[in-house]
């Protein structure tokens, strides 16, 4: 807010110092006192009537002298009267108030020419007058006549200053120094009058110029604190060139002015640098004056023109600035969020190794995807925090936008490392179960290839038994976790469908392993009996395969022993595991193993516990 108060007093404080500019440019040039410049009268000063020598009097009073001039009396009132407005308002205020001192030359006139300037400076003199100088004819009749006249006359032309009548510039000399007296009049001061009106018309069209210029830069300076700014790039990039171009234009106007002022100073300066012993007189030494002082109000211009338009240009490069961040605030905005879209859309963990993978890859593509954005929206919040460092008049609006670009970055990488880990996470589960069913499809292998017909003697049993220990040791390489450990560590990204083939696989890895246990209890059972030591006993006549009792059937008779024999070991339904149709009985015969005993009976052959029908999955 502060900063747009400041900026809303620009153009007034700007429009001030212009003003001021103006008003001491009419003060340096009197125009209060001096209606009229020398372009205005210049036929008439060119008459050279009366002029403006820059000599003094003693007391520092200004000179005007009348030369010699046929037909003085025929100059119309109005030429005159405005000649003598215009050198009586040349000097300074200081200087003219201590009054004019007039020389009037008619050394070569008639008294009627002595009495037509007397009357005409009496009526139309509009400065202070302080002494009358009059050099009289010089023709003996015409002397007289002027002695005469001044005698009578003298109430007539209403002087209130005295006046002298010299007969030579002799005489002259003893009332004025001759520095101060032109060449003319007998004394050594230079004046040229043609170079006199150059200077004067120079210095007043400078003058002129300097209040112009002022006066147009006042103007355009109001023209750009009322233009309201756009609200587009290209329309505030347009009005920028526009108004640069405006001011380019301004400012080599003020850069010529310079120039000439420069010029103009160095030839009324011109005299005293072409000789060392040469000086300037009271007359240029104030054009000099007067230029230093229309210079001073020059420089006071540009400054004042280039502050303002400083603080312009900024106003319309903040208000660019502004709008690009806007523009790419949007842009990135909308980028970021359709990134955001797309990545709350990827739900999905994965059912398989391949899946996840597959995932992966189209997390990492969206990621890659993400960057462009996410390093314009980190640029962009840069830029912002620059602006505002920069004291960028829209701080309250730039601040929220970076925070907001920011927090949307902050959102896309958290988010995006979130399903990172989580793909990663399930990546592991799945290779995890992949490996569970590895290891149950082999242990399965295992059981179903360990030969039958091996397992009759001591020697095949400890085989299977080492291949079994083998096998189950596999458990820490594959590193196998425990169900509880399992549930502990993949709990929270557990899905239905991943849940449910998990709780299959695990259970298919618990099944496998209480085989696995079972197959080694019968194994070492059947190991520890045959370790056995054998007793030959006779054989009954009943127990021999040849005999045949007369009254039983063969098959009631074998029925038991068959079914003793050809009973399979402890079955277990494998549907759970591979679901397979097709089982095959692993059966491992028992030895008659006779038993010494009183009442000779044979002995009864044990099952094999942990058989069971494995059909492999190769």
């Amino acid at each position: 807010m502060l900063f747009w108060l400041k900026e809303e007093m620009a153009p007034q404080e700007f429009t001030r110092r212009l003003a001021t500019v103006i008003t001491h440019v009419d003060e340096i040039m009197q125009q209060e006192i001096r209606p009229l410049v020398a372009v205005d009268i210049i036929e008439q000063l060119h008459r050279q009537f009366a002029i403006l020598s820059g000599g003094r009097g003693k007391d520092g009073a200004p000179i005007i002298t009348f030369p010699e001039f046929v037909g003085f009396k025929h100059i119309p009132e109005e030429d005159f009267l405005n000649v003598m407005t215009y050198l009586t308002s040349v000097p300074s205020v200081e200087a003219a108030s201590i009054g004019f001192v007039i020389i009037i030359d008619r050394r070569r006139d008639k008294w009627s020419s002595v009495k037509a300037s007397l009357t005409r400076i009496a009526v139309a003199f509009p400065g202070n007058l302080q002494l009358i100088f009059i050099l009289r004819p010089s023709r003996f009749i015409q002397r007289t006549f002027t002695d005469i006249g001044i005698k009578y006359y003298r109430d007539e032309f209403k002087m209130k200053v005295p006046i002298v009548m010299l007969n030579s510039v002799s005489d002259l000399h003893g009332y004025i120094d001759k520095s101060q007296l032109t060449e003319d009049l007998g004394g050594t001061l230079e004046y040229r009058h043609s170079q006199w009106i150059n200077h004067r018309t120079a210095i007043e069209n400078f003058a002129l110029a300097l209040k112009t210029t002022a006066q147009m830069l006042r103007t355009f300076g109001d023209c750009l604190a009322t233009t309201e700014l756009p609200r587009s790039v290209p329309s505030t990039e347009d009005l920028l060139m526009s108004h640069t171009k405006q001011r380019d234009k301004m400012q080599d106007e003020l850069k010529l002015l310079g120039k000439q002022g420069a010029t103009l100073l160095s030839c009324i300066r011109e005299p005293a640098t072409k000789s060392p012993t040469s000086k300037l007189n009271l007359n240029e030494l104030d054009n000099v004056a007067t230029m230093k002082r229309l210079l001073v109000q020059l420089d006071e211009t540009e400054k004042a023109f280039s502050q303002f338009w400083s603080e312009h240009h900024l106003k319309l490069n903040q208000c660019l600035q502004l709008q690009h961040f806007e523009q790419n605030f949007c842009e990135v905005k909308l980028a970021l969020g359709n990134l955001l879209a797309e990545q709350a859309e990827c739900t999905d963990i994965g059912d398989s190794v391949t899946r996840v993978e597959q995932l992966l890859k189209e997390h990492k593509k969206l990621e890659g995807e993400g960057q462009e954005p996410l390093e314009k929206a980190q640029l962009l919040a840069v830029i912002g925090d620059q602006l505002i460092q920069n004291h960028h008049y829209a701080v309250d609006s730039i601040r929220p936008r970076c925070a907001e670009l920011r927090h949307l970055c902050d959102d896309f990488i958290n988010e995006n490392k979130k399903k990172c880990d989580i793909l990663e996470k399930s990546l592991e589960l799945h290779r995890q179960l992949d490996k569970v069913s590895q290891w149950c499809e082999a242990g399965i292998y295992l059981l179903a290839s360990q030969a039958v017909d091996k397992c009759h003697s001591r020697e095949g049993v400890d085989i299977a038994l080492n291949d079994i220990e083998t096998f189950l040791g596999t458990v820490k390489e594959y590193q196998l976790p425990s169900p509880k450990e399992f549930y502990n560590q993949f709990e929270l990204m557990l899905t239905l469908d991943v849940k449910v083939k998990a709780q299959k696989v695990l259970q298919k890895l618990s099944d496998v392993q209480e085989i696995f246990h079972k197959r080694q209890m019968s194994l070492m059972k059947l190991a520890a009996r045959q370790t056995r030591p054998v007793q030959p006993v006779a054989p009954h006549p009943e127990s021999s395969p040849k005999w045949v009792s007369p009254k039983i059937s063969q098959p009631s008779t074998l029925a038991p022993c068959q079914k003793t024999l050809e009973e399979p070991y402890v079955e277990t339904d494998l549907n759970s595991l591979e679901k397979e149709d097709d089982e095959t009985k692993f059966e491992v015969k028992n030895e008659e193993i006779p038993e010494s005993s009183h009442d000779g009976e044979n002995p009864e052959p044990e099952q094999l516990e942990g058989s069971k029908n494995l059909s492999p999955s190769r």
